[in-house]
């Protein structure tokens, strides 16, 4: 049983998902728990997903305790009925938490996908660190991207035996997603692609970013576009209000600067392979982002995902407005600068991470083997 609830899960989900309903060995019961309700039935729109049960447990401006109650408390019955052989979680949501614990009270063997993340502060990302760090600790079948998230858990005394390296399956999704020829719905988008300027593109949503930081980062992005009359900021707005109220004032009225909603994987992956910079406080974008060879300024003091930012395409810069225009303007103006970002490097999955996820559960429930680890040595 998959369990997810996210834009971000079901994007990472979608490749095993498709992978187990493909195989001869497997009978996944797909579930969501539908807090991201719209973003979540895109996602599984593209990939022809449609979930066996859907918990639907969205509220407005909804609480993580009351995300985790009601996952919890939704799976219960679910589970006793289903009695699947293993619950498959994602990363570090607070459903993926939820989900994880349903299984584990009832005996159902929990495996952990992204698994071995840590960005060594508990509460920044918040709550995504402490999530998968509890998660770690019910979980019985540890999926890690890259052999540095493999060392982490090793750390922290997990048997190497339930640890198996599949690379990212964000990458087999891109790789899928990415050969597709997709037309932006909204005009602005179409415009913007055909324009020749130069795009910033931009998200932001995290927690740990809302108010104050946030606020800032919308007055450095109304100065860059002051500053920069040809750049065009790009701006897919998440939905929660608190970040809009945060961010959007200061891009009020500015028209260099595209403000949409959410938009569809396949119109973002595209939006991306066009971006000149991204500037994002998102975990998959900063997985996502190198593979297309764009640099990639991480509005975050700190991350679980260091290969790329080893790699050189990705930096760490916070959220000080200072800080923001000035990591901006130098992509922007020094070309050297900007050349030694922009390398294309995929430390994160070869697009077969879903193949090594299903031969290391083969193994977990004893009807086969797995295959070689995915190295991530050298991206």
């Amino acid at each position: 049983m998959p369990v997810y609830g996210t834009r971000p899960e079901a994007i990472k989900m979608a490749p095993i998902i498709q992978a187990l309903r493909a195989s001869s060995d497997f009978d996944p019961v797909v579930t969501v728990t539908g807090q991201h309700r719209e973003m979540l039935d895109q996602v599984n729109d593209l990939f022809g997903i449609t979930p066996d049960h859907d918990l639907n447990i969205i509220q407005p401006r909804q609480t993580l305790n009351g995300i985790l109650s009601k996952t919890v408390s939704g799976l219960q019955d679910l589970l006793a009925e289903t009695r699947p052989d293993a619950v498959v979680v994602q990363g570090d949501t607070t459903a993926a938490l939820g989900g994880a614990v349903a299984a584990f009270y009832l005996g159902v063997p929990v495996i952990h996908v992204e698994a071995g993340l840590r960005s060594f502060n508990l509460f920044s990302p918040f709550p995504e660190e402490a999530n998968r760090k509890m998660i770690s600790q019910v979980a019985s079948l540890h999926l890690t991207p890259t052999s540095g998230s493999k060392q982490n858990l090793l750390r922290e005394a997990v048997a190497e035996k339930d640890i198996a390296v599949t690379g990212n399956t964000v990458i087999d999704a891109l790789l899928t997603v990415a050969q597709r020829d997709v037309p932006f719905a909204e005009q602005a988008l179409a415009d913007a692609a055909g324009s020749g300027q130069r795009l910033l593109v931009v998200t932001t949503h995290r927690r740990e970013n809302q108010g104050s930081a946030m606020e800032g980062v919308g007055r450095a992005l109304a100065r860059l576009a002051q500053r920069y009359p040809d750049m065009l900021i790009v701006l897919p707005a998440h939905r929660n209000p608190v970040v809009r109220e945060a961010i959007l004032p200061a891009l009020s009225g500015r028209s260099n600067v595209v403000v949409t909603e959410p938009l569809p994987y396949a119109e973002f992956a595209r939006l991306m392979s066009l971006a000149h910079v991204v500037l994002t406080d998102s975990g998959g974008v900063q997985e996502e982002a190198p593979s297309l060879g764009k640099p990639v300024l991480v509005m975050r003091e700190n991350t679980e995902r260091p290969e790329a930012v080893e790699a050189g395409t990705v930096r760490l810069i916070g959220t000080e407005e200072e800080r923001v225009i000035a990591e901006v303007s130098a992509l922007f103006d020094d070309p050297d600068a900007y050349q030694a970002m922009s390398r294309a490097v995929n430390p994160y999955g070869d697009g077969h991470a879903a193949e090594r996820t299903l031969a290391a559960i083969r193994e977990l429930l004893g009807t086969g083997q797995r295959v070689s680890d995915f190295s991530n040595a050298g991206s």
